[in-house]
């Protein structure tokens, strides 16, 4: 498997997983926004050079210094439990302090908030709702290396 960056553009490769996971599988609708023309992605390509799994990163417009924000991301059913998630995770933390970023947040859906738990982020603000979904924001502050 490899994870593959593309700094401009979402890709088809994401937009595939994100339409299976977010859209046919949970029933999200607007899954694609504005923000993936800015945004960093990033896809997991299995053995057979399929896409699995994808996220997305992109600064911070709150004015936060060298803050970005994670998100979209997504692991088709088939692939979880296999640490998918953490690596993609890992993957955009390392471009993140690459980029000389120095903290993350991301609007977790409620029931998803003990993966990233485990992945060393914590609740930073009140659950809210997104399209009829509970969510919650969390946060990670970057170690200089990892």
């Amino acid at each position: 498997m490899k994870i593959l960056t593309y700094e401009q553009n979402l890709p088809d490769s994401a937009k595939v997983v994100r339409k299976t996971v977010f859209e046919e599988e949970q029933g999200f609708v607007d899954e694609f926004d504005d923000t993936d023309d800015i945004a960093t992605h990033f896809v997991m390509l299995d053995e057979n050079e399929q896409p699995i799994a994808t996220c997305r990163v992109f600064k911070d417009a709150s004015g936060e210094n060298q803050a970005y924000i994670l998100g979209r991301l997504a692991v088709c059913k088939e692939y979880r439990h296999n640490n998918i998630g953490s690596l993609m995770m890992q993957e955009a933390e390392k471009y993140i302090r690459n980029v000389g970023g120095k903290s993350i947040s991301l609007h977790a859906q409620c029931q998803a908030s003990g993966f990233y738990g485990k992945n060393g982020y914590v609740q930073c603000k009140e659950i809210d709702d997104e399209q009829g979904c509970p969510h919650v924001w969390m946060k990670k502050i970057l170690a200089e290396k990892e």
